[in-house]
């Protein structure tokens, strides 16, 4: 058995690796590679993801570090020193609540993560598969009593075991969907959440007691934002057809399937104007030219997309 001192050290390994990975990417925040470094090293192990987790935590790094093009001063260049000097007064930034949590300590909660563009398989303890967008992130919770998934981000395909002792639950936001045997599609973007189901029956319920059956060909979208539940029909095979690169989407919002086809490419989407993020929009998207495939999403609206290097897209009404 390891005892606490080698614990200890342990620890101490992964947080100075994760202080050398922030260093590189602060000293170098336009080089992807730094970032792609630092996705792959966070995803070995929770004790990976919990040290660079602190690590980011302490020093206020969000996910827009991984996107922003962040100019650093020559003078304020980084060492390990200096890095680890500031870690006391993050310490007490945290206790006293200064800094928000960070978009990677979300991600260090999860069991499986994807990254940028990647769609990936991952087998579930009871049988069960489940697959991941690109920059999606579930938590997994298994026991007798029964089987939780939190959805921390993006977006999955459930294909599940039937277990009648043992129901199967995800969980987003205020969305908590409930199934027995079947396949269904949830996702998460900017307060968006939907649920669509490609074969067999979920029950789904958007903050209030009551559920709502679905049944194989039938989703469900919730805005957070207006408290707005559409409902509406969809071929089975069009359901989840990201997995193949092609975005079939009905009512969602411009601003939640920016932020969707955005997980196929690196850099942000920012909408300029809001009101026209609020816009709903349907249609079928190429998710092999994210750049083309955003562009369509708001011509109908007459906006336009300006691309600055590879580390920002601007979507504008002029």
């Amino acid at each position: 058995m390891t005892n606490s001192a080698d614990e200890t050290e342990e620890a101490q390994r992964l947080f100075r690796e994760a202080a050398d990975l922030a260093i590189r990417l602060q000293n170098d925040p336009v080089n992807p590679v730094s970032a792609d470094m630092i996705k792959t090293w966070v995803t070995r192990s929770p004790a990976h993801a919990a040290a660079w987790a602190r690590v980011a935590a302490i020093h206020g790094m969000t996910g827009t570090l991984f996107s922003e093009n962040r100019k650093i001063p020559e003078k304020s260049k980084l060492s390990r020193r200096n890095f680890i000097a500031g870690t006391t007064l993050g310490l007490g930034a945290l206790t006293t609540g200064a800094l928000t949590v960070p978009h990677l300590w979300l991600l260090s909660q999860a069991d499986h993560i994807t990254s940028t563009a990647e769609i990936r398989d991952f087998p579930l303890p009871d049988g069960s598969l489940a697959t991941l967008g690109p920059d999606s992130a579930i938590a997994v919770d298994f026991s007798e009593q029964g089987r939780r998934i939190g959805l921390l981000s993006g977006m999955a395909y459930f294909q599940v075991q039937p277990d009648s002792a043992r129901p199967f639950t995800v969980s987003t936001g205020p969305m908590l969907v409930t199934a027995l045997g079947t396949a269904f599609d949830v996702s998460a973007e900017k307060g968006f959440l939907s649920v669509a189901v490609a074969h067999g029956s979920v029950e789904a319920r958007t903050g209030t007691p009551a559920g709502e059956k679905l049944e194989a060909g039938t989703w469900l979208s919730f805005d957070s934002a207006t408290n707005r539940i559409t409902r509406g029909e969809q071929e089975p095979s069009q359901i989840a057809a990201w997995r193949s690169n092609m975005l079939f989407a009905e009512n969602e919002t411009v601003a939640a399937l920016c932020a969707k086809i955005s997980r196929w490419q690196n850099g942000r989407v920012l909408i300029a104007d809001p009101s026209l993020g609020s816009r709903t929009v349907s249609g079928v998207f190429d998710l092999n030219d994210p750049d083309a495939a955003i562009a369509a999403v708001v011509r109908p609206f007459g906006a336009k997309t300006r691309k600055i290097a590879s580390l920002l897209t601007i979507v504008s009404s002029v």
